[in-house]
């Protein structure tokens, strides 16, 4: 299956480069803008929103602004070596401004030897062209930032191609299906679609709603709305003040004709009637 490049809006503005030998620890802190960080060499730790996560020589960090962060030492004899870039003014299909989804979090990729190849020359080259004072320093800048960003994206592109293009036995279907579930159930009354799922998982809908239908008998959408439906039940009988319109936008329906058409169609009498009737059977 051919993966188009996700590119929407890609002429980024970078505010600074810098390569660091990490012997002490920064302090805790964010930035307004989103960083890559490229560990060059050696290893150690970062505290990410209060999480520690390892790290070495071959990883990269994306922090998202207003991530807080802050390295950890942990072998004073092989130290971090690190990269720096912070910049602005990109976009992906379907991603926030200024970011890229990894689908984990935090943000943090080991790259293969080749990836890592390109990738540290694109770093020392950028270091080469922010330190030059050369005219035109601005559009080199915007190139090699560009290039940093393809070759991020494709790691990911290739990480999902392989996911689709393995077998069962190396991706567990059966687990990609329990994640899909737990997110429904966490996040029912929000808006989801199956392309919003796929892209949480980094999964085509395609391979999403097969691996899910094999599995559950049903598609991702259906099974959502069964969800909805059975915490609208839970709803009615509990919630003695509250209006259809309310209970609908509790459980992720704007709309409460839709809801209430929905609500018939699968038990058979409208959201009213059943709250109608459970209040006289509770009052018998």
């Amino acid at each position: 299956m051919e993966i188009d490049f996700p590119c929407e809006t890609l002429n980024p503005t970078v505010y600074f480069v810098c390569k660091q030998k990490r012997i002490k620890e920064c302090i805790y802190h964010d930035h307004d803008f989103p960083q890559i960080s490229v560990i060059l060499s050696g290893k150690g730790k970062y505290l990410i929103q209060g999480e520690e996560y390892a790290v070495e020589a071959g990883d990269i960090l994306f922090l998202d602004a207003k991530t807080k962060h802050h390295n950890i030492v942990t072998d004073v004899k092989n130290p971090m070596v690190e990269f720096f870039v912070g910049f602005s003014d990109i976009q992906f299909y379907d991603m926030p401004e200024n970011s890229i989804e990894f689908g984990v979090n935090p943000k943090i990729m080991h790259m293969k030897t080749h990836m890592k190849q390109e990738v540290n020359k694109i770093c020392y080259e950028m270091l080469a062209e922010y330190q030059s004072g050369q005219p035109g320093k601005e559009f080199m800048m915007k190139a090699y930032m560009s290039q940093l960003l393809i070759q991020i994206v494709r790691g990911l592109l290739v990480k999902v191609k392989k996911m689709e293009d393995t077998s069962y036995e190396t991706y567990n279907r059966s687990y990609a299906v329990r994640r899909i579930i737990n997110y429904l159930n966490e996040n029912y009354e929000q808006r989801i679609s199956l392309e919003q799922i796929a892209h949480n998982m980094y999964l085509s809908p395609v391979y999403i709603s097969k691996i899910f239908k094999e599995e559950t008998g049903e598609s991702p959408i259906n099974y959502l709305i069964k969800i909805r439906l059975e915490r609208a039940k839970e709803f009615l009988q509990t919630s003695n003040g509250s209006s259809i319109k309310n209970i609908a936008k509790q459980v992720g329906y704007d709309d409460v004709y839709h809801f209430s058409k929905l609500f018939k169609k699968y038990y058979g009498i409208s959201p009213l009637y059943y709250k109608k009737n459970i209040r006289e059977k509770m009052n018998a």
